[in-house]
């Protein structure tokens, strides 16, 4: 057995999995989160799922990478075979493998447009707002802008040659890094990429903060910020927000990925994973409610009014980054300097989850199927770039990969990684195997919170889920759906027949 890579340093490795964490959802998807379910309402169930789903689920998926980590195995199909002598096991895995990698088809798409912004953005080559009407002819030129940028059409789209240009230089860039390994390569850019990200967005933070309309004069950043965090307690009673609140919180701690149990398994033995992954936690933390709550959602409050914030938050994270971001930045001074800065935090966002969600794949092909690394990274890189024109030339497709990939199966996996390591495998052993090597305690409650409350959590969100919108999904039979389920089904297919074909080598060589 050839000896694993393992982390340079323990800042590497912290900022590698905050990387990991801090995406393009802390800066666009939990703003739109927060806007569309009432603001300060959407807060409070969030920090509940913060402290009783985020925190125990990533104790326990760096535990679980640890484990088989330093018995040989980085993804989550074998590492499952060990916590559960079970032939079925390492199928289950399997979700650990296929999730992040259909995530990375659609998400390497979308963070190569901040790229082409940012370059559009320095070269003042965005549009300018030329009349100041209503909030439907103030953005209409930048939502032109991003369709001409990402293609047209009622079935087949056709983007532009610049952005699918900027979409293979974003797709091997990362593939670059990939291949330079754990420590040269992804530690490397976490190094880089991480303080620059911190940087910006504190920058742009307090550039937010002093902003002036010129459109609403008693409009002020403090409202938008007002408007996040003022609690309404009426709310409370909907379960759609604290679905939304727990789907965020999987989604920004990149939970039931496999992404952090494969980063986890380059750690040693002794190696802490408590404080470390706590650490990573309120990172992330800090990284999307104090940063990512303070710039996109004040900036709209300030041009457009709490009612059109409204609005534009109903269309969705990306009208919010690449549309209204913009018209913001137009109308101040210095306004194409700030939209390189957002644009280019967002790739450093993007491209730090991107290379984390890959690696799986890429740990699974050189330590399952004895692939050498430069080898495993091309086929896993070729099958990116193919699967990558589903999104980028299908209407509709990217939606529905990420509802499954993103939503239904993060949520599956992760309730399944918990009951096996706390239920299969022994609570006793699981509670000692977080302990190991530890720098400083788990408070007990912990392991009544891991054992019986997580697991009920996700147990009755995945069951509310399918009872209130499940079945209504699943019964949409359009054509981009049936082709992005047909995609989906055959990658679990062809994982399938890797991992079936893994352990019978492995089961003849022994």
């Amino acid at each position: 057995m050839r000896e694993r890579e393992r982390w340079g340093t323990r800042i590497g490795l912290v900022l590698a999995a905050s990387g990991n964490a801090v995406g393009l959802g802390n800066f666009l998807r939990f703003p739109v989160q927060a806007a569309k379910h009432d603001g300060g309402a959407f807060m409070i169930p969030y920090f509940l799922a913060f402290f009783l789903l985020g925190i125990p689920l990533m104790w326990v998926e760096w535990a679980i990478g640890r484990y088989g980590g330093i018995r040989g195995h980085g993804t989550s199909p074998g590492t499952f075979q060990l916590l559960w002598k079970n032939r079925s096991a390492k199928y289950l895995g399997i979700i650990g493998i296929v999730c992040p990698l259909v995530i990375i088809v659609y998400y390497t798409y979308i963070t190569s447009w901040t790229v082409g912004y940012a370059v559009f953005s320095l070269c003042n080559k965005l549009p300018k707002v030329h009349t100041i009407g209503t909030l439907e002819e103030t953005l209409q030129p930048f939502s032109h802008f991003l369709q001409r940028y990402t293609g047209t059409g009622d079935f087949f789209l056709t983007p532009s040659l610049y952005a699918y240009g900027i979409y293979v230089f974003t797709l091997l860039l990362s593939m670059l890094i990939l291949a330079r390994g754990i420590a040269r390569g992804i530690e490397l850019l976490a190094k880089i990429a991480m303080p620059l990200l911190f940087l910006f967005a504190v920058f742009l933070v307090i550039r937010v903060l002093t902003l002036g309309s010129p459109v609403h004069p008693e409009g002020n950043p403090l409202k938008g910020l007002a408007f996040l965090w003022e609690p309404r307690f009426s709310k409370l009673l909907d379960l759609n927000i604290w679905l939304a609140a727990a789907g965020q919180m999987f989604f920004t701690l990149s939970l039931g990925m496999g992404a952090l149990l494969t980063y986890a398994s380059y750690l040693r033995e002794r190696d802490d994973i408590v404080l470390s992954g706590l650490t990573t936690a309120t990172t992330n933390e800090f990284a999307e409610v104090v940063l990512g709550s303070s710039i996109a959602i004040p900036a709209a409050v300030v041009f457009f009014g709490v009612a059109n914030t409204e609005i534009i938050a109903r269309e969705g994270a990306y009208h919010l980054g690449f549309v209204s971001m913009p018209a913001v930045f137009s109308f101040i001074p210095l306004g194409n300097i700030f939209g390189f800065l957002w644009f280019a935090l967002l790739f450093f966002a993007g491209i730090t989850s991107i290379v984390a969600l890959t690696q799986p794949a890429v740990a699974f092909l050189e330590e399952e199927c004895c692939m050498e690394k430069g080898k495993a990274v091309c086929c896993v890189g070729s099958f990116l770039f193919f699967s990558g024109h589903i999104p980028i030339l299908l209407q509709g497709t990217l939606d529905e990969l990420d509802f499954w990939a993103g939503t239904f199966f993060i949520t599956f996996f992760a309730a399944a990684e918990i009951i096996l390591f706390f239920w299969i495998f022994g609570s006793k052993k699981a509670w000692d195997e977080m302990h190991r090597g530890a720098d400083i305690p788990i408070p007990r409650i912990f392991f009544f919170l891991c054992r019986y409350v997580t697991p009920t959590i996700l147990i009755i969100i995945f069951g509310g889920w399918m009872i209130q919108h499940g079945w209504q999904e699943m019964l949409e039979t359009s054509f981009p759906k049936w082709i992005a389920r047909m995609y989906l089904l055959m990658t679990f297919f062809l994982a399938g027949f890797l991992v079936h074909k893994a352990w019978k080598k492995r089961e003849t060589s022994l």
